[in-house]
């Protein structure tokens, strides 16, 4: 194949210079070596990138677990508690059953059948009378078993007096507060009317502790006394001094007496 020839303006013939393709001169090649090597360091980053993101999902994930697995930790050791205080309680329970077991076998026990009918009225009797009339333990007897009283027999008095559940202190400061509201009278006189065998025959104990807990004034019941010696008998100031003071009389204390006559009408 023959070669084209080349000729300039005034016919001479030219040499035709050999032009190198674009893809093979220098410049393009540098730009392309640039290129490729900023490619490469532009996808190297986006590795290292990824690896950090895929490290910092692993180590939240294994918090995540951690946590999870202390929750689950705690539950169980809640409900091992639960279950603990659950067994207690159930083995508490057959020792409350046995005592209501105990409680139901000793009733049988309390109901007796055979008392004597006449032993339950001198009951209800004795309980009438410490409740409404405040009578001493000698005094519910000899009531019960009076010809005068009940004429219950002797063995139903003692039963009702065994069995009665009597206050005899509570009674006692009752009559004493009735004696010194109604009669006026002294320390010394509701004391022996308490323990007197023709009185109240409540014990010297229980006397004692009437007069003690008694709240009251002697010295106005010394004047309602004498108010009443001076308006129904007429006696003079010194005769119902005497009368107040007097041992077989109303047995007031001295002051209590004078108290009294100072101040009469």
């Amino acid at each position: 194949m023959s070669k084209k020839k080349f000729y300039d303006a005034e016919g001479k013939q030219v040499k035709a210079k050999k032009v190198k393709p674009f893809y093979k001169r220098w410049w393009f090649i540098a730009i392309v070596v640039i290129f490729m090597f900023n490619v490469f360091s532009s996808m190297g980053e986006g590795d290292e990138d990824v690896a950090e993101e895929a490290a910092t999902e692993e180590v939240a994930e294994s918090e995540e677990t951690e946590a999870a697995e202390e929750d689950i930790d705690e539950v169980i050791e809640e409900e091992t508690e639960e279950e603990a205080e659950v067994e207690e309680v159930v083995e508490e329970e057959p020792e409350e059953e046995a005592e209501v077991e105990e409680v139901v076998e000793e009733e049988p026990e309390k109901v007796d059948n055979d008392i004597p009918t006449e032993h339950k009225s001198a009951l209800n009797k004795a309980e009438s009378y410490s409740s409404l009339m405040n009578m001493s333990k000698q005094g519910l007897y000899d009531q019960l078993t009076s010809e005068y009283g009940d004429q219950f027999s002797a063995e139903a008095a003692q039963y009702a007096i065994d069995t009665i559940e009597a206050d005899y202190n509570a009674n006692a400061l009752a009559k004493a507060e009735s004696y010194s509201d109604t009669m006026h009278m002294s320390k010394k006189g509701i004391m022996e009317q308490l323990t007197s065998e023709y009185g109240e025959q409540f014990t010297e104990e229980e006397a004692n502790f009437a007069v003690e807990n008694l709240v009251t004034d002697y010295k106005e019941n010394a004047l309602k006394k004498a108010e009443s010696y001076q308006e129904t008998m007429d006696m003079s100031p010194e005769a119902i001094r005497d009368q107040l003071t007097s041992e077989y009389g109303e047995q007031f204390t001295q002051e209590e007496a004078d108290y009294a006559i100072d101040n009469l009408n």
